[in-house]
């Protein structure tokens, strides 16, 4: 994603440090400068358990990884772009928020939690200029989720079996609708949430 940002003249600055502190968030924010587009992608691996198997210190961890630094994040940077009148936030989530699903109850309530924030931070912002969207995807091609080595495992072809699209996304596929988020050509999108999962969810 970073990548394809540059190429388009973006000035990107790509941070991967820990925002469970306080005042993470808003020390990045105040390191960066003028922000026009943020973008968060938080996440945190699925231990895959069940509900009656999730401890106290695994759900508050999800919310710790992904919904309260995303708030942070926000509240710091939008000073700044009410300020200017324009201003583009990007959430990477999960289509896990949008279709129930065995043993990610944690993970998907965290993820939901972020898709609740910004259905309503985008509203709030939208007459401010300011465009707040999320991306809910799911099956994008990464060296962890799906390598080559894994597209060629059995089980593998088994679960994407649940894709009408037959494949994984290609990473570039989904930056490329991170890129249209933060163009002005998505000036009219406030508070909405972008299935992108081949068909997985609508």
């Amino acid at each position: 994603m970073s990548e394809l940002f540059a190429a388009e003249g973006a000035h990107v600055l790509r941070d991967t440090s820990d925002l469970r502190p306080l005042e993470a968030a808003d020390r990045l924010i105040a390191a960066a400068g003028q922000v026009d587009v943020l973008v968060a992608n938080l996440t945190r691996r699925n231990p895959r358990t069940t509900v009656a198997e999730t401890p106290d210190t695994e759900w508050e961890a999800m919310y710790d990884d992904m919904v309260h630094p995303l708030h942070r994040l926000v509240r710091a940077v939008l000073p700044q772009m009410i300020a200017r009148g324009r201003g583009k936030i990007v959430v990477m989530g999960s289509a896990n928020a949008l279709r129930g699903t065995s043993l990610r109850a944690a993970y998907s309530a965290a993820r939901g939690a972020q898709v609740a924030y910004v259905r309503n931070a985008g509203i709030e912002v939208a007459p401010h200029g300011i465009n707040i969207n999320i991306i809910a995807q799911n099956y994008v091609s990464n060296p962890k989720s799906y390598s080559p080595e894994k597209l060629a495992l059995p089980e593998t072809a088994e679960a994407l079996k649940q894709v009408p699209a037959g494949r994984p996304a290609e990473g570039w596929e989904s930056a490329a609708l991170a890129l249209l988020l933060a163009s002005s050509d998505s000036d009219f999108f406030h508070g909405q949430v972008f299935p992108f999962a081949g068909g997985w969810t609508a």
